[in-house]
């Protein structure tokens, strides 16, 4: 049994209740451990605000869906007029689900810059490993929660957008009919997908999301948190063995990050006030339709986050193939010829090679269109094993190297703003191109990544008082 910390009887009631909850709950303890006692570089700069607003719009969009499911009914018959309810007649019902659609979008916005803060500062990089691969899950499984949330308004592209991307996974071979048919739940997306998702987006996916966080922030805490220069402050103790370029998260970091949260909010709340559809881009004006099984709507794309994923699935055509094979065989006899291996693994890797051709020369160009636009996401997985370079952050690698940071992110944007538009010849060609160059940034980083001399690296962090 714990032993029991006895308090004057003289201190405050405040010290009393404090003391009495830290006898039953270590609740001094957590609060010592990851805010006032938890020591962050003291170099952090704009790029690290992006966590805490990931955790922002995460409460935001729990406490609105809450809201919005008490109004809610999920049901083919009801949905859509519901959610016409909830704007209409539901006393400051229009504003909660506005908060909820904006928040969606708001949502991956931070995550995608929060990603992007990794990837440069290589903050996926040993002894945070463990800590990219929760987030990474994170971001799967929110991808998960948008996409079973947009059929939940039941509008026109949120059903045909369902039909769509459901319809992807009869493209496996041999259990994709049935794959397909175990997630609609009937032939046709209908009253039972709806209440499928449905329970998907309130319950277990969010349950799962929670956990993921959680043990995103324990993995962080337990290793540190990296800095612009990717230097380890846990390497520089003094005397006290507190880390001499490591200063108290709180407060001074979460005054940092109130001041982010409250710019934040600004934005938010004028989008959300003047401009919730942004354009069609938050909310599609075809969703203010009811769904219609028997109309297809002229264009079906997918809200804006997931853009870029989806030109990865368009862009692979049965003539892609052929490029895609030719970069196969290439790959295979660079690493055969180059690579310093012994001879079985060089005859593994050519033998692998003619196996995944002759698979791509047999199986449809869709279902690789499939494979395409998930290995989008999971080559993210394995970023920490990909990347060989010798410094962690973008400050210290070769000049070069930034610029092809910066190419890969205009060709990000290119690809989910060609995700948007109707199929055309030149986009075609483009979303080819842009998609070659996105698994060639991952797949080729462990030769490019070694490629150059990187600048010396200080032993402690770098700072300027602001």
């Amino acid at each position: 049994m714990a032993e029991f910390h006895e308090i004057s009887p003289n201190a405050a009631a405040g010290e009393k209740l404090l003391n009495w909850i830290d006898n039953r709950f270590p609740l001094s303890k957590l609060f010592k451990e990851h805010m006032s006692e938890y020591y962050a570089p003291k170099n952090f700069n704009i790029w690290y605000v992006f966590g805490v607003l990931s955790l922002l719009v995460l409460v935001i969009q729990i406490v609105t869906g809450i809201f919005l499911t008490m109004h809610y009914k999920p049901d083919a018959a009801l949905a859509f007029g519901s959610v016409e309810y909830i704007m209409r007649d539901v006393p400051w019902g229009w504003l909660i689900r506005y908060m909820h659609s904006t928040g969606a979008s708001a949502f991956f916005l931070v995550v995608y810059l929060h990603m992007y803060r990794g990837l440069i500062y290589g903050s996926y990089r040993k002894p945070r490993e463990l800590t990219w691969l929760f987030g990474c899950a994170i971001f799967l499984a929110l991808m998960a929660e948008a996409f079973m949330g947009y059929l939940l308004p039941w509008g026109q592209m949120s059903y045909w957008g369902a039909q769509v991307i459901v319809n992807l996974f009869s493209a496996i071979p041999f259990i994709g009919p049935d794959l397909a048919l175990l997630i609609r739940g009937d032939f046709v997306v209908g009253d039972a997908t709806l209440n499928r998702f449905f329970s998907f987006h309130v319950i277990a996916v969010p349950l799962v999301l929670l956990g993921l966080v959680v043990a995103h922030i324990i993995a962080l805490h337990e290793v540190g948190s990296n800095n612009p220069d990717g230097v380890e402050i846990k390497a520089t103790k003094g005397a006290d063995g507190i880390p001499l370029d490591g200063i108290p998260f709180h407060p001074y970091y979460t005054v940092h990050d109130i001041f982010a949260v409250s710019v934040f909010l600004m934005v938010f709340t004028a989008i959300i006030f003047f401009a919730p559809e942004m354009g069609g881009y938050f909310l599609e004006y075809n969703n203010f339709v009811p769904a219609n099984p028997f109309q297809t709507p002229l264009h079906i794309a997918p809200v804006w986050y997931f853009t870029p994923y989806y030109t990865l699935l368009r862009a692979v055509t049965s003539e892609m193939m052929y490029a895609l094979i030719a970069c196969v065989v290439v790959g295979a006899v660079f690493a055969v010829v180059k690579g310093k291996m012994p001879t079985l693994f060089k005859g593994l890797i050519a033998g692998g090679a003619l196996v995944v051709v002759a698979m791509m020369l047999s199986i449809d160009a869709k279902f690789w269109g499939v494979v395409s636009m998930g290995g989008g996401v999971v080559i993210l997985f394995f970023l920490p094993w990909l990347d060989n370079c010798a410094v962690k952050s973008i400050r210290y690698r070769p000049s070069w190297h930034k610029y092809l940071y910066l190419i890969f992110v205009i060709n990000f944007v290119v690809l989910g703003y060609l995700g948007t538009q109707p199929p055309s010849a030149i986009g075609g060609r483009i979303s080819q191109a842009g998609t070659l160059f996105y698994f060639g940034f991952f797949m080729l980083m462990p030769w490019w990544s070694r490629m150059g001399t990187p600048k010396p690296v200080p032993d402690r962090v770098t700072f300027t008082a602001h």
